[in-house]
């Protein structure tokens, strides 16, 4: 029996995450009791009537910083329900989210994120409540959630029995499995056969396993080549 991956998510805008939960595989595995989801509101531990969870920044610069004690004690409150979960940041700061990360990050039994805005978090919160912090790419967004959102999708995926069939991700885009895993994925098609005067490849339609194998693995060369081209331009 497939256990269950149990998530806290601290966020100063849970409705956010309202139909991602419900949606595609993520409701279904939620529905099936493979995913657990709380989605916490950090203003909840900031005091009323306003709720404060940011404010200026010392030394002086432009735009506001989340506060230390208000995240703190929803950090805080997530662990004590979930006591074996590594506390991980959102941040473009961090090291970059990979496959490899993903592959990693799969088989923990509870995580909590902690999803930034503004100009990002008092130091004091890394330094006291964080374990990891994690990149989506090197550019930057208005908060956490979105990259929170991409990160569980990539790990739920990988988990037992979310996906029917699970050989759909051995051989796949940056798969250890694929060339030295930084490969991407080969061209993929299905009917017709025809489009346009875009035809299938006729090896891909010859059922010699063998040969088919190698054209993918030619093709994925090919596309990694030209995609680390790109990239470096």
């Amino acid at each position: 029996m497939a256990l269950v991956w149990n998530v806290e998510l601290l966020t100063i805008f849970p409705d956010i995450f309202s139909s991602f939960l419900k949606a595609s595989l993520v409701g279904k595995a939620i529905d099936r009791g493979l995913l657990s989801v709380k989605a916490t509101n950090i203003r909840d531990f900031s005091a009323p009537p306003h709720n404060k969870v940011d404010d200026t920044p010392y030394g002086g610069g432009a735009g506001m910083v989340m506060m230390v004690d208000p995240l703190m004690k929803a950090i805080e409150s997530a662990r004590s329900r979930l006591p074996q979960a590594k506390t991980i940041l959102l941040s473009p700061g961090g090291p970059r989210f990979t496959q490899t990360k993903a592959i990693e990050m799969a088989t923990a039994p509870e995580t909590i994120f902690v999803c930034g805005r503004y100009e990002g978090v008092d130091q004091r919160v890394l330094d006291l409540g964080i374990d990891e912090e994690l990149s989506i790419g090197d550019f930057v967004v208005m908060g956490g959630e979105v990259p929170a959102m991409m990160v569980i999708e990539a790990c739920l995926r990988l988990r037992p029995d979310v996906i029917h069939n699970s050989d759909s991700t051995l051989f796949e885009s940056f798969s250890p499995s694929l060339g030295d895993g930084s490969w991407v994925e080969a061209p993929q098609y299905t009917r017709p056969e025809d489009f346009r005067g875009h035809r299938v490849p006729e090896v891909l339609l010859s059922g010699n396993h063998k040969a088919i194998l190698e054209w993918r693995t030619a093709e994925s060369r090919k596309k990694t080549e030209i995609l680390k081209s790109k990239s470096s331009r």
